[in-house]
């Protein structure tokens, strides 16, 4: 591994120790590619996906917009998803990322659309 990805893993590890989501707080899970952006609402007691949204989503993909726009687009979208299935609060795990740009677009999106973190 290099040194990089390696950091980020050690600090994922340390997040990972000290936030963990249920089933009425689940955990927020960010991940972050080169071109797109995933979120998950994580049940870490049943070990199960709550929800998903992603950059992928035709609705966001057909809009043509700036990664940092379409990050806020998904944090909507699975705030919209959270409240449907009646969950307003979660934990916020930012995966290793520094949180900045397009990870504090999500949690903002997120925010906007209604969840408490």
């Amino acid at each position: 591994m290099n040194n990089k990805s390696s950091a980020r893993q050690k600090i994922r590890y340390r997040i990972r120790k000290k936030i963990n989501g249920t089933a009425s707080t689940p955990r927020l899970s960010v991940f972050r590619s080169n071109t797109d952006i995933y979120a998950q609402l994580i049940d870490d007691n049943n070990g199960v996906t709550i929800a998903s949204a992603s950059s992928k989503q035709k609705d966001i993909t057909a809009q043509k917009a700036p990664k940092i726009s379409k990050s806020k687009m998904v944090g909507e979208a699975i705030a919209k998803k959270a409240v449907e299935l009646g969950v307003s609060k979660v934990v916020f795990d930012r995966s290793g990322y520094v949180y900045h740009g397009r990870i504090k677009a999500v949690a903002d999106g997120a925010r906007e659309g209604g969840l408490v973190f």
